[in-house]
């Protein structure tokens, strides 16, 4: 799998436009980009216009723009052009030409940079949001998700990538939040009509198959708060760089509510319905959506749960899953040994010939397995950071949450991410893409079948 984020500096960040090369040469341990078949070229002073078409001629150039702004004024010093040469030149040829020219000051690429991307949110600067954190950002946690130096690459997601969201409702309006709701244009507002046909009335932003209504929040009411639902989605779709609260892996994305957990958990009826809602508005409304996540567990085996899960991997959806906390004991089980629903499905998606299912452990901020985190060498794919997480809650507030609950956000945020820089990719590749690009830990050798943790960065 290409290293989609890897172009990363500590003080200075590189961006492609829209065509780019790479320059011959390193900075800070990182290739550097310039744009192809441009040079800056500093004239020295009182070279003549002949001196200078002598020395262009050589690399075939021609001056694109003369850069002469007010704080040069008082430098003594020749014409500083941007200069575009042959195209069949190679850069640093070029550059070796005009350098050897006595006109000629200094000759150099035209690099490419880019702002520095880091998040301003007070929960990701002041050392809380650890899960988001790398070994080259700032500040910086190692067994972070690494999604701090992917933004620093200028990879922060997209809206035209969507995600389901099947877990309890989700407080929409928050803050951090109602940038990246979906709303579905199919749909008029409370005018009581199944305008699209789908079987569901006003379905605005998705639907609530625990009430059976079109209100995926129910904040306060009848004891449901959607704290769940809400953190869940903080840590995939949190608005980064608003300067407020959290960042989540995608500053933007597009997410859908489909509620079927309420005040007394949620049954496998309505599980399944969740689940092919989100199909069906993939393969019937033609909506970009590459995964739903699912952090939710519990009962047995259900064909007709693993039914729909494979309609959805047959529509291109991956299924991230929660891998589970154990039992009453608060102590991690082996899910090799003891199956954890619905984690332990393997998609027998027909038509796409693959797996859709991810399972996802939890580590804490220090590398170690969470104590209360399912493992298995088979049966679990990978660990992400799931203990001590802060992620938006209800009420326009902000908890910490420990779980793997909260661990499979972090890849359902890097499925959406990677798809946003590749689009038209595939559900397999990226379920590759995640999985060859884990980082081996130690906490996870032998109780995960990478035997790694969630690198964003590493695409």
């Amino acid at each position: 799998m290409k290293k989609l984020f890897a172009l990363i500096l500590m003080t200075s960040l590189y961006a492609l436009p829209f065509t780019s090369s790479y320059a011959q040469g390193q900075r800070n341990g990182h290739a550097a980009h310039s744009v192809p078949g441009e040079l800056l070229v500093q004239f020295r002073a009182g070279t003549t216009h002949e001196y200078k078409i002598h020395a262009l001629g050589k690399i075939g150039g021609e001056v694109v723009e003369a850069i002469r702004t007010q704080a040069m004024n008082d430098e003594d010093h020749g014409d500083l052009v941007l200069v575009r040469f042959r195209p069949d030149l190679p850069e640093q040829a070029a550059i070796h030409s005009m350098k050897d020219d006595p006109a000629v000051e200094f000759a150099e690429p035209n690099w490419i940079y880019t702002h520095q991307a880091t998040a301003n949110d007070p929960y990701y600067t002041n050392s809380s949001l650890w899960g988001m954190y790398g070994d080259q950002t700032s500040p910086v946690n190692q067994y972070g998700s690494q999604a701090g130096e992917a933004w620093a690459a200028g990879h922060t997601g997209s809206n035209s990538v969507y995600v389901g969201i099947i877990d309890e409702g989700i407080q929409f309006t928050h803050p951090d939040l109602k940038d990246n709701v979906w709303t579905n244009p199919y749909e008029i507002a409370n005018n009581g009509i199944d305008d699209d046909g789908n079987g569901y009335i006003d379905d605005i932003h998705g639907w609530d198959f625990d009430g059976n209504n079109n209100t995926i929040y129910d904040g306060g009411i009848s004891g449901n708060s959607d704290n769940h639902g809400t953190h869940v989605t903080g840590t995939i779709a949190g608005m980064g760089n608003n300067g407020i609260g959290v960042a989540g892996v995608n500053w933007h994305v597009t997410y859908i509510s489909a509620k079927f957990l309420g005040r007394s958990g949620g049954t496998l009826a309505n599980a399944v319905k969740a689940v092919d809602y989100i199909t069906y508005l993939k393969t019937s409304r033609g909506l970009n959506i590459v995964a739903t996540n699912n952090s939710w567990g519990g009962g047995g085996f259900s064909q007709a749960l693993l039914n729909a899960i494979n309609r959805g991997g047959d529509a291109g959806i991956l299924f991230i899953a929660a891998a589970g906390n154990g039992g009453s004991d608060g102590v991690g089980d082996n899910n090799d040994a003891i199956s954890s629903y619905p984690s332990n499905y393997i998609c027998t998606s027909k038509s796409k010939n693959y797996d859709c299912v991810i399972a996802v452990a939890a580590i804490t901020s220090t590398g170690a397995k969470a104590s209360f985190s399912n493992y298995g060498a088979t049966k679990v794919d990978l660990g992400a950071p799931g203990s001590g997480i802060w992620s938006t809650t209800a009420y326009n507030k902000y908890s910490s949450y420990s779980g793997t609950s909260m661990a499979t956000p972090h890849v359902t945020g890097a499925a959406a991410l990677y798809a946003s820089v590749h689009p038209g990719v595939t559900a397999l590749e990226i379920k590759n893409a995640i999985l060859s690009s884990t980082i081996p830990t130690t906490s996870l050798s032998g109780k995960a079948l990478t035997n790694g943790r969630l690198n964003v960065g590493g695409f």
